[in-house]
């Protein structure tokens, strides 16, 4: 799970947050190394509410600085 939120977090670096936002963001290089979307939300983040809580808590680190 760290190593996806590390991508996540060089994606938003060259893009932006509304790259971020969006489930397809997994199904672009480097993501597919993890595995499927549906691979990373279910097995490495155990569901979509996960996934969508660990990308607010990043959201809100990236922010509170």
């Amino acid at each position: 799970m760290a190593a996806v939120l590390e991508v996540l977090l060089d994606k938003y670096a060259d893009s932006g947050v509304a790259d971020l936002e969006s489930i397809d963001i997994l199904k672009v290089s480097p993501f597919q190394e993890f595995g499927s979307p549906i691979y990373i939300v279910n097995k490495l983040f155990y569901g979509k509410a996960n996934y969508e809580k660990a990308l607010q808590e990043l959201k809100s680190e990236l922010y509170a600085a």
